[in-house]
């Protein structure tokens, strides 16, 4: 009859398996932690831009002011009818507001020759 050999059971120290596992454990523990975080901090910055974009969006766009008109005083006329009609429109044009005072006095005297 053959004899099997002794098998001696491995015998390891009792603290090994508790370090090994408070180790793998807390390490597990502090990247899910971590993975948690930030995806947080993703959420809550993709929360703030979508209400920035919706605050953009509910803002009424205003139309851009229309460009300003240069007023383009012609020379002096030959026809005294056609300064009355540029001195008329001139004057149409300070009575809306599109020329100030100022604008209305030199265009006045471009178109008088004074």
């Amino acid at each position: 009859m053959r004899r099997r050999p002794l098998v001696r059971p491995v015998v390891r120290p009792a603290g090994a398996p508790l370090l090994r596992g408070a180790l793998v454990g807390g390490a597990a523990y502090a990247a899910g932690r971590s993975a948690a975080r930030s995806s947080r901090r993703e959420q809550d910055q993709e929360q703030a831009i979508a209400d920035l974009q919706a605050a953009q969006q509910a803002q009424p766009v205003a139309p851009p002011p229309p460009p300003a008109q240069p007023v383009a005083a012609a020379p002096p006329a030959a026809d005294p009818s056609s300064v009355i009609d540029q001195l008329t429109r001139l004057g149409e044009l300070a009575r809306q507001g599109l020329l100030t005072p100022e604008e209305f006095t030199a265009a006045k005297a471009k178109l008088l020759g004074v």
